[in-house]
Order: C-alpha cells, then structure tokens, then sequence
C-alpha cells in the first residue's frame, strides 16, 4: 500500500466513524506485493461499504443491462451485484476474501430475491478468471486498481466496462468518464479493441 494510499484510506475510514458508520478493519499481509492465489491471506483493504446512491451512480455511468454479467471485486455485502440483478436484470458475481462478508452477501441475495442470478465467491480477485465479465466494479485501493490493470485488460474482452469507487487506474489509463455523487468520485474506463 503506497503512503497516498494508507493516507486517503485512513481519511475515509475518520470520516465514516465520525458519520458514525461501522467499519471493519482488516490491515493489508505483510506480503500483499505480490498477488496471492490464496483465499486465506488477509484483504488488502478496510471494508467500508459503497453507499446506496454510490452503488446506482456506478451501475448507471456502466450503463449495465440484462445482458451483463457484472463482477465486484471485493465485494463485501453484495449490494454493488444484488442491485445490478434487481434493477437491471443483470447477472452477477461477487468475490470477496472474507468468508463472513460471503455469508452476508448470499443471504442479502437471498432477501432481495435475487440468489438466482448472483453468486459470490470467497476467493482472490487476483486469481479469479474474469473473462465471463461485461463490467467490473472495484473500491479498491489506487495502487491495487495499478495492479489489477493489467489483468483487466488481458481478460475483458474489448467494449467491456470497469467502474471504480474513489480510486483510478493511475496514469498510464486514464478513465473515459469521471462523475461525482455525494462527494464520491467514479471513474469509468471502456476496454479498447484488442491490437493486432
């Protein structure tokens, strides 16, 4: 995690327990360099869940439909790939290294009456194969977007969508869009056409 990284994610954190929100801390492995293949490895971010409006702005600037299937990497409760299936119709899956946060997700599934069209996962983003994916939502961390960029791009297939909460992809790929609901920036990066 670079210092910009800690510094922002720790801002956010004061700020949510000021607001009064439950967060829950989980600091990142000693050697979250490298991408594990492991579930068991600790996350490499606090989980602080995306709000409501957040989640709707993402989906929309995706321009998600039916058709999609839409993975959240890290996807805490569920709510990013629950919403997806209830407004739109979408299919989705949710990975996410807590077992407990899983659990959560696939009994708020449930709730919402959407268990058929979503799924999650308890597993690393960094091993999970991407290329059923038509939109990608991430509230990573900037240096782990850096890491994951180049998996995006070999995996989704070109037109797909990757929508980032707060963190960009750095500056070698800059975001296509950038919006602001409630104070939150959301950035939107379309997958080019592969070169020949």
């Amino acid at each position: 995690m670079s210092v910009n990284d800690y510094k922002s994610m720790r801002k956010l954190v004061a700020a949510l327990a000021a607001a009064g929100a439950v967060v829950l801390l989980s600091m990142p492995a000693a050697s979250a360099q490298a991408p594990a293949a492991s579930a068991t490895r600790q996350p490499d971010v606090v989980y602080i869940p995306t709000p409501q409006p957040v989640v709707e702005a993402m989906l929309q600037l995706a321009e998600v439909k039916k058709t999609d299937v839409v993975y959240d990497l890290g996807s805490g409760d569920g709510r990013i790939v629950i919403t997806a299936a209830k407004k739109y119709g979408a299919r989705g899956v949710g990975v996410e290294l807590d077992p407990a946060l899983v659990k959560r997700a696939r009994q708020n599934a449930a709730a919402a009456g959407v268990a058929d069209r979503v799924r999650f996962v308890t597993q690393d983003l960094f091993a999970t194969d991407l290329r059923p994916a038509t939109v990608v939502t991430l509230y990573l961390l900037q240096s782990i977007n850096e890491r994951l960029r180049p998996k995006l791009v070999r995996e989704l297939r070109p037109g797909a969508r990757v929508v980032s909460h707060v963190f960009n992809m750095g500056p070698e790929w800059p975001a296509a869009q950038t919006v602001t609901v409630e104070r939150s920036r959301i950035f939107l990066w379309l997958l080019p056409p592969r070169s020949l």
